[in-house]
């Protein structure tokens, strides 16, 4: 594991509101314990985003998510202010910026990624399930910026 995303992960862990109040408290041996608990969490996903091929973050005006199958990590704060989904992101996550996307009724009406490889054969309406790729394909024509883009380079 690279030293600066240990850096990033541990400098976040620490400037968590519970962990200073903690340390404020005279309790820094529970703070740093429940620290590295939160790096150890934190590195399983950032494994679980490079690891799945499903697992990519979206970004929109309601916060930040990163979708890892069953499991997703989110926060009300865009990824600018989401260290731990910038790291996934640097790391190569696909990443789907919906904050672009003018037509709300469209979007919401969009299928789900699958969480594993099984894909519904009617792909149309909330609640069926598509691949990672098919997905980008639909959000991307709404206006969506795309980065880590999964889907296979076309030549023309």
């Amino acid at each position: 594991m690279q030293t600066g995303v240990l850096r990033v992960l541990r400098a976040t862990a620490a400037s968590w509101w519970r962990h200073k109040e903690l340390r404020r408290a005279g309790q820094a041996g529970l703070a740093q314990r429940l620290e590295c608990e939160t790096v150890l969490r934190d590195l399983g996903y950032l494994r679980q985003a490079a690891g799945l091929p499903h697992a990519h973050v979206i970004c929109g005006e309601g916060g930040t998510f990163i979708h890892l199958g069953w499991t997703t990590v989110s926060s009300f704060a865009p990824i600018e202010r989401f260290p731990l989904a910038t790291l996934a992101v640097a790391r190569g996550t696909p990443f789907i910026d919906i904050r672009p996307v003018t037509d709300v009724i469209a979007f919401a009406n969009l299928p789900r990624v699958a969480r594993d490889r099984s894909v519904d054969p009617d792909s149309s309406g909330p609640g069926k399930s598509v691949s990672l790729t098919t997905y980008i394909d639909m959000v991307e024509a709404l206006g969506a910026r795309i980065a880590n883009d999964p889907r296979p380079r076309q030549s023309t």
